[in-house]
């Protein structure tokens, strides 16, 4: 009698570059594949079931949310292996599958006993947003379902600042010095490029738990306002205002970046929030930056990136972590924001940053894993391991990159104003 492992092995070698990347174990307690790799646990039949109804991405992740199929070993190296020999393979190992890949497993499914009804959908909640894309409404539904999973989740996960965006690692053969340090780092950078000091307006558009809102009044004496729709973001900054004592300096506003009000701003910034813009708005978002800043102001961009060809998050990330997201390649950004009016001064490439701050967020969650279950559930804590595991390999592997764009929008003379060197960019705005 063929053993599970065996019959499942056989159908998936036809897609991966050489032997499997893993190695099967099966419900019946069998095993096939490569001893020394990673072990991919099926643990019933409804794993299986899970891929014929859900074929692809989205099917092996809700089974492994639902605890159907699991990792015995590092699930960021199985990960790894598994894309490195789907690459290998080319476009048609990576492709999804066609009619004659889709029988195949039907017809396995049938042999071991696994076709069924539909299995009920994982546990943990899933992106079901409706209304026109990016319409305020809708904007602001994708950025509930991510950022107000709850303020206690994200105060486990991150720093004592709440800075939820890739960290500048400036010290990163120090031994002493982590993501607290990498974060104030971040924070104090982007201060400087933005020439921040004494009075100076900054607006920060989606300004997440308010760890650069308020590095920048408490360190840099500027008068900022914070802009997020998250409810409970909003609730958490204002808080955190009163807290420090800082309501004359910082304003919290729980509005949509298109609702906000006035301009004349010395500097405005973006930090990890245009991946939400959407593709077919940020022209108009461009401009929009241009529009609130003064002559003379500085915006700084820091925005993820990926090719043109998988622009989204793909189908895991847009199910269950941030629906509605929208990146490009770099150049296409910079093209878009000089279109909209604005001059790019400088560009500061992060990925190596950012696969190090994933790595300690991932450290986190797998150190505390049995208080991250107990805030959210089984389910939800195993979406967060998927996504942090697959999004440091994307960092990692250069499938994405994130950069720091300081921009500045010029006299209607063309003056820019800016120092001529990056060491001069914070004269008249240093740290009080």
């Amino acid at each position: 009698m063929t053993r599970a492992a065996d019959r499942l092995a056989a159908l998936l070698a036809g897609h991966f570059a050489g032997n499997l990347p893993v190695r099967l174990r099966a419900w019946d307690g069998s095993e096939a594949g490569p001893p020394d790799a990673p072990v991919v646990v099926l643990r019933s039949r409804r794993a299986l079931r899970r891929l014929v109804w859900q074929p692809g991405e989205l099917g092996l992740a809700q089974a492994y949310i639902a605890g159907d199929l699991d990792i015995d070993g590092d699930l960021a190296d199985g990960l790894s292996r598994v894309w490195r020999s789907l690459r290998a393979g080319g476009p048609a190992a990576a492709a999804p599958p066609g009619p004659r890949r889709l029988t195949g497993m039907a017809v396995t499914a049938l042999r071991l006993g696994a076709l069924g009804p539909r299995p009920p959908a994982p546990g943990a909640p899933r992106a079901r947003l409706r209304g026109t894309l990016h319409s305020s409404a809708r904007d602001r539904a994708a950025i509930s379902h991510h950022y107000d999973l709850s303020n206690d989740w994200y105060a486990l996960l991150l720093d004592e600042s709440m800075a939820y965006s890739c960290g500048y690692w400036a010290r990163p053969d120090d031994p002493s010095y982590g993501l607290a340090d990498a974060q104030r780092d971040k924070l104090d950078l982007i201060c400087r490029k933005l020439g921040l000091g004494p009075g100076a307006r900054l607006l920060d558009i989606g300004c997440g738990w308010g760890s650069l809102s308020l590095y920048a009044a408490r360190e840099f004496g500027a008068r900022v306002t914070a802009v997020t729709l998250s409810r409970e973001q909003h609730a958490h900054v204002t808080a955190r205002i009163e807290a420090e004592g800082l309501g004359d300096l910082v304003e919290a506003e729980l509005r949509h970046y298109r609702q906000i009000r006035g301009g004349g701003y010395d500097a405005v910034c973006a930090i990890e929030m245009g991946e939400h813009v959407g593709d077919a708005q940020y022209p108009a978002f461009a401009a929009r930056l241009h529009a609130l800043l003064c002559p003379q102001g500085r915006a700084l961009i820091q925005q993820m990136s990926r090719g043109s060809a998988a622009p989204g998050g793909g189908a895991f990330i847009e199910s269950y972590i941030a629906p509605d997201m929208h990146m490009r390649p770099l150049g296409e950004t910079i093209g878009l924001l000089e279109a909209g009016g604005l001059e790019v001064r400088s560009v500061e490439a992060l990925r190596e940053h950012y696969a190090r701050t994933i790595a300690a967020w991932y450290r986190t969650l797998e150190t505390r894993w049995e208080e991250f279950v107990a805030l959210a559930g089984e389910p939800t804590a195993r979406v967060w391991r998927l996504y942090l595991a697959g999004s440091g390999l994307a960092f990692t592997e250069r499938r994405m990159g994130v950069d720091q764009i300081l921009a500045v929008r010029p006299t209607p003379e063309g003056e820019a104003a800016m120092p001529p060197t990056p060491d001069g960019w914070s004269v008249g705005g240093a740290r009080r």
